[in-house]
C-alpha cells in the first residue's frame, strides 16, 4: 500500500513537471505572450515614423530613424538592459545577447527599419494613409506592415518576453535591424557583415527576411503553409544605351536612339532564358507532395520525369514563373529633353533577377545574343551574388520547423526560392547556413501589399507570430539540453 502511494505520488510530481516543461526551458521561466492586440499597437505607432529609404542620400531623414530608435527603446526596455547595444554607420542597430557556452557559434536574427517611398500620386488610392499606423477592420494598416517592421516588432517581443522570464542562451544571439535594406544594405547590413569578418566570428546561421505563413496557396488551398526560404536570386542591373543622330524631329532619320532602344526591349521580352527546376524549388515540392491528392503526389514524387510538366505549369502564373527562369523587366527609360529634338541618348535599365545555376556572365551572353544589335550597348551591374542554398535538413531550418508546428500544427512546412533579394546575401562566407523565414502569417490576397497600395497584416495572428519567434530564439540559444 505504502508503494502504491509512493508510485501515485511520483506520477502526480512527474505531471507538475511536465506542465511546467511547457513553459520552461533549459533557463528561464514560463514566457508571457502579448496579446494580438498589444502588438498590432506597437506595429503601428512603429509604421508611423516615415523612415523611407530614398535612392538620393540628401533625402535621407535621420531624425525619423532616430525617433524610432528612441521609440523601440521605450517600448523593448529589458531588452536593451539585457543586451549589448552597437550602432553601426548611426542607425542600423546591432544587438548582442551574450551566451554561456564561448564554443557555440552564434546566431543572427535580422529585419530593417526602413521601408520604401509611397508614390505621391497614388495616396488618395490608400484605405488608410500610409504612415498613420491605423489598427482598423482586424488588420494593421500601413507601409511597413508587411516588409518589415512586422519582424523587427515580432523579434524584439520575442527577446523582451523572453529576457522578463530569465532565458539565458547558450549560444550568443545577435539581432540586426537595418536601415538601408530597401536601397542595397551596403552601409547597414553589409558594414554588419564586414564587422563579423574583422572579429573573425563566424556565425553558425542566420534568419533574414523573405519567408512567411501563406493561407490560401494555391499549392495547398485549404492548408496553411510555412515558407521556410532556402535561397533566393541574384539581383543585377543591366543599362542598354543607344545613339544616334540629334537634330529637329521634323526632320527624324529612319531610326532614332529611342526606337532602337525600343526593339531591343522588345527582343528581351520576347526571348526569355531557358527554364528548370532547381533544387530549391525540388525541394519545396517534394516537402508538399504527402499532402496533395494522389496524382499530384505522383507528379511531385517523380520530377526527374515530370519536371516539364511542373515547369510549364509554373510557367502560367505571373507569381510563379520567376521559380523557374531568370527574369528581366525593364523599369526605367530615358531620352530625350524636349518634345521637337531628337534625343542623341537613350537608355534603359533592367532588373534581372538571376535564378540560381544562371550567372551575370550568362545574363550578358543571352543579352547580346537576342538584341543583335551591335549598336546596343550593354553593362551590368551586380548587387553581389546571393549565398548558396541551405539544406532543409540543416539546423536553421529545423529550428523554424519545430516552433511553426508547435504553435500551428496543422501548418505545412516547405523550404523554397524567393525571387526577391535580401540582405542576407551580405553574409555569404561569415554564416554556415542561411535561411529566410519571418513568423507573418497572411493570406496570399495581401502578399502584394509589400512595396504595394495598401500594405497590412493581420490583427488575429500576432500572438502566435510572437509565440513563434520565441520559439526560435529558444531553440537557436539552446541547441543542446540543460545538464
Amino acid at each position: 500500500m505504502g508503494s502504491e502511494r509512493a508510485r501515485r505520488i511520483r506520477w502526480q510530481l512527474a505531471g507538475v513537471v511536465a506542465i511546467l516543461a511547457l513553459g520552461l526551458g533549459a533557463t528561464g521561466g514560463a514566457q508571457e505572450v502579448p496579446r494580438s492586440e498589444v502588438v498590432a499597437e506597437r506595429l503601428a505607432r512603429a509604421i508611423r515614423f516615415e523612415t523611407i529609404s530614398h535612392e538620393a542620400a540628401a533625402a535621407f531623414d535621420a531624425e525619423a530613424f532616430d525617433a524610432l530608435t528612441d521609440y523601440l527603446a521605450e517600448q523593448y526596455p529589458r531588452t536593451h538592459a539585457a543586451l549589448g547595444l552597437e550602432r553601426i554607420h548611426d542607425h542600423t542597430l546591432l544587438f548582442r545577447w551574450p551566451g554561456r557556452d564561448p564554443a557555440l557559434a552564434p546566431a543572427l536574427f535580422m529585419a530593417h527599419l526602413d521601408v520604401v517611398p509611397v508614390e505621391e500620386a497614388a495616396l488618395a488610392e490608400w484605405t488608410h494613409p500610409p504612415f498613420d499606423g491605423v489598427v482598423q477592420d482586424g488588420f494593421v494598416w500601413g507601409r511597413g506592415a508587411l516588409d518589415v517592421k512586422s519582424g523587427v516588432i515580432l523579434w524584439l517581443e520575442a527577446i523582451e518576453s523572453l529576457v522578463a522570464a530569465g532565458f539565458e542562451p547558450r549560444r550568443t544571439i545577435y539581432l540586426s535591424l537595418g536601415h538601408d535594406e530597401e536601397i542595397g544594405g551596403f552601409r547597414g547590413a553589409a558594414a554588419v557583415a564586414e564587422r563579423f569578418r574583422e572579429r573573425g566570428e563566424r556565425l553558425a546561421f542566420l534568419f533574414d527576411e523573405g519567408g512567411l505563413v501563406l493561407d490560401g496557396h494555391p499549392l495547398l488551398p485549404d492548408r496553411t503553409l510555412a515558407f521556410v526560404v532556402t535561397a533566393e536570386k541574384h539581383y543585377f542591373v543591366v543599362e542598354l544605351t543607344t545613339r544616334g543622330v540629334s537634330g529637329h524631329s521634323s526632320m527624324p532619320p529612319s531610326s532614332t536612339a529611342i526606337g532602337r532602344l525600343a526593339r531591343a526591349i522588345v527582343r528581351v521580352e520576347e526571348n526569355p532564358m531557358p527554364t528548370r527546376l532547381t533544387e530549391p524549388v525540388r525541394d519545396m515540392f517534394e516537402a508538399v507532395a504527402p499532402h496533395v491528392p494522389f496524382g499530384q503526389r505522383v507528379v511531385f514524387d517523380n520530377l526527374w520525369l515530370t519536371s516539364g510538366i511542373v515547369t510549364g505549369r509554373l510557367l502560367d502564373e505571373r507569381t510563379s514563373a520567376p521559380m523557374v527562369r531568370t527574369t528581366f523587366a525593364a523599369t526605367l527609360v530615358s531620352g530625350g529633353v524636349k518634345n521637337n529634338v531628337i534625343p542623341e541618348r537613350a537608355t534603359a535599365e533592367l532588373n534581372v533577377r538571376i535564378l540560381p545555376g544562371d550567372t551575370p556572365e550568362s545574363v550578358l551572353e543571352h543579352l547580346r545574343e537576342v538584341i543583335d544589335d551591335p549598336a546596343v550597348e550593354i553593362e551590368g551591374q551586380s548587387w553581389g551574388a546571393p549565398p548558396p542554398p541551405a539544406s532543409p535538413s540543416g539546423l536553421a531550418f529545423s529550428v523554424a520547423k519545430e516552433s511553426v508546428l508547435e504553435v500551428w500544427p496543422e501548418a505545412v512546412v516547405m523550404p523554397g526560392l524567393i525571387p526577391g533579394t535580401t540582405d542576407s546575401r551580405h553574409f555569404s562566407g561569415v554564416a554556415d547556413e542561411i535561411v529566410r523565414f519571418v513568423p507573418q502569417r497572411l493570406h496570399i490576397d495581401q502578399a502584394g501589399g509589400a512595396h504595394g497600395r495598401d500594405e497590412r497584416l493581420a490583427v488575429e495572428h500576432l500572438s502566435d507570430s510572437v509565440a513563434i519567434a520565441i520559439g526560435m530564439l529558444r531553440r537557436a540559444g539552446d541547441p543542446v539540453p540543460a545538464e
